[in-house]
């Protein structure tokens, strides 16, 4: 910061009053860059500049700030109005924004003197009332559907007035000669009854469908008192079909008012929050939303941005919002409400089950587009979760395989950046254990490997697993910590009385690492174990195999390495040769080869 900023900032934090508010910093081209609230302007604001920051986000954003503008108001809760509406006129580089990476359409119903109703993707306020964003696009459609077999409300894209109307403007279309529409635009309709319907529309539209339905039947007994039994049943019919709506909806409590629901998951540059709007113990609508962090928010703040910015683009009167942590919001007569258990619990996890579902969609998504990415997530995971001090980038992992001592064998298999990196996979035979000892042969295994890779100035791995849980880290350790001096993290994967994957531990003393089973680094330390029991099983299966086809047919006389090679190669295995007649024998090796064979075998 040069001299003449930095007394110009340093003069404007002597005059910060204590007090709560606004405050705007602005770059040397004087563009708002930052808008944020406080408590207290004067000890908020100074706390950029009297301190060292860790995040270099916000390093970055104090080496810009040229100057500083602040707005006093009465309260905290002003505060944070004014700040949220100062973010949406300035649209700050250094402020958590709302991604709108897909329009979501909505349902439209317009200020025409005879309204029409539609999907749309364009939310212009003066023009008509909106409902949604619709993110479930059968919903939508459900809805549209409903109203063209409930009311016959005009399908065409005429703009009508009522100056048009009275002069005769309009003419009748199909959609009247096939039973569709009333004809409101020539007068056989009159705009009341017409308007009625667009009414009930917007009801249902507003999840209001007990209501309604009761209004209904209210006037279905009217009319049927009246002796007009016709137009009793045409309004039966509709009651049906709203009834029918109704019971299709998601029901899940007992609530008679209206609810909002959030909640919120993150990572490293995205903040995901869901938004469920239930009415009448119904969920009338479900989207989930995405901010792009800047400055590393803590999760209070990113949720109450999303809950102010939710509830005024969609306009909901929700007297009620359940969210998974209570925060601090100025909305007067709302009830704030962190539940523990019943109905509005069930709704918070149905609403957490959502963002988590929507993240992982994502990720996913992200990961086709760019498969590095998912490796680096991976490495990450693992650094955090074993506190690694760099990214895990080749993971070693070893294995024994014998049977009661005999043909001993290890193997070793490397992942590079979390994927089996083949051409680095060692075979090791067990050359000084006697007897089935499953630690000497580990210790054997690592002590070659690791020795050989020193003297040949080869690159250590970031992480040894071994397949096994306390007493293989330890024999381990000893080697690598003990006799070679090297400092290299050591983890073990141990498995349950079923053989399956059961915990990770890491440190000295050993200490488990709690791993979701359904997360994508349990399946990934799941596929490493798997892979090393599969390769040094297989090595010892060939080496057991070699050993019992060379003392069966090389202890026979006459029988030479060529005479053995044939053999294999046509019948594939002593046992085989065994059952084969002498005729069968003789076709590959000759009469005089074959009799004495069989006849030693």
């Amino acid at each position: 910061m040069d001299k003449d900023r930095e007394e110009h900032i340093k003069s404007i934090l002597q005059r910060l009053p204590e007090a709560p508010g606004s405050y705007q910093y602005f770059d040397a081209s004087g563009t708002v860059i930052y808008v944020g609230k406080a408590k207290n302007l004067k000890r908020r604001v100074s706390s950029y500049f009297n301190r060292d920051h860790e995040s270099r986000k916000t390093a970055m954003l104090v080496s810009k700030i040229a100057d500083i503008h602040y707005t006093v108001v009465k309260t905290e809760a002003e505060a944070l109005l004014l700040e949220n509406q100062l973010i949406k006129k300035f649209q700050p580089r250094y402020n958590v924004l709302l991604k709108d990476g897909k329009t979501y359409p909505s349902i439209a119903v317009t200020h025409e003197y005879l309204p029409r109703i539609f999907k749309t993707r364009q939310r212009n306020k003066r023009g008509a009332d909106y409902f949604g964003p619709y993110s479930h696009m059968p919903t939508l459609y459900g809805l549209l559907d409903l109203f063209k077999q409930l009311f016959p409300i005009r399908r065409c894209h005429t703009p009508m007035s009522k100056e048009g109307v009275e002069k005769g403007k309009y003419k009748l279309c199909l959609e009247y000669h096939m039973k569709n529409c009333f004809g409101p635009c020539v007068g056989k309709q009159t705009q009341e009854e017409y308007m009625q319907y667009i009414e009930a529309a917007k009801r249902i539209l507003k999840g209001d469908t007990a209501a309604l339905r009761k209004d209904m039947m209210e006037e279905m007994k009217k009319l049927a008192e009246e002796m007009r039994f016709e137009e009793a049943q045409t309004l039966k019919q509709r009651y049906d079909l709203i009834t029918s709506h109704q019971e299709k909806s998601t029901v899940i409590t007992d609530s008679t008012h209206n609810i909002d629901v959030f909640s919120i998951d993150t990572d490293e540059k995205i903040a995901y929050i869901n938004y469920l709007h239930v009415v009448e113990g119904a969920i009338t609508q479900a989207f989930t939303f995405e901010y792009k962090k800047k400055l590393d928010e803590e999760p209070e703040e990113l949720l109450v941005r999303g809950i102010m910015d939710m509830r005024d683009r969609w306009g909901s009167k929700a007297t009620e919002i359940v969210i998974p942590f209570h925060v601090e919001l100025p909305i007067d007569e709302l009830t704030i409400t962190t539940p523990v258990r019943g109905d509005k619990k069930h709704l918070l996890e149905l609403s957490e089950m959502n963002v988590r579902q929507y993240k992982l969609d994502r990720m996913k998504q992200q990961d086709k587009l760019n498969p590095e990415q998912k490796a680096v997530r991976l490495m990450k995971e693992i650094q955090e979760h074993l506190n690694l001090p760099s990214l895990p980038m080749t993971i070693e992992c070893f294995d024994n395989s014998n049977i009661s001592g005999s043909d001993p064998v290890a193997g070793c298999v490397v992942f590079k950046k979390c994927k089996p990196s083949k051409e680095n996979y060692r075979k090791y035979n067990i050359k000084t254990v006697v007897g089935p000892d499953d630690y000497a042969s580990m210790q054997e295994v690592v002590r070659r490997r690791y020795s050989r890779m020193i003297e040949e100035v080869s690159p250590l791995p970031d992480l040894i697993i071994t397949d096994g849980g306390v007493g293989q880290m330890n024999v381990v350790r000893a080697v690598i910590e003990g006799e070679l001096g090297l400092n290299i993290p050591i983890a073990g994967l141990a498995k349950d009385d079923r053989h399956r994957t059961h915990q990770l531990l890491i440190g000295n003393p050993p200490m488990a690492v709690q791993l979701k089973q359904n997360s994508a680094l349990f399946r990934l330390l799941t596929q490493i174990q798997d892979e090393v029991h599969r390769f040094a099983i297989t090595f010892h299966r060939d080496k057991r195999s070699k050993r019992q086809l060379h003392s069966e047919l090389d202890s026979i006389d006459g029988i030479g390495p060529k005479t053995k090679e044939k053999l294999l190669k046509t019948f594939k295995s002593v046992k085989r040769i065994r059952e084969a007649t002498v005729d069968e024998i003789a076709a590959v090796i000759g009469l005089s080869k074959a009799t004495a064979l069989k006849n030693q075998l």
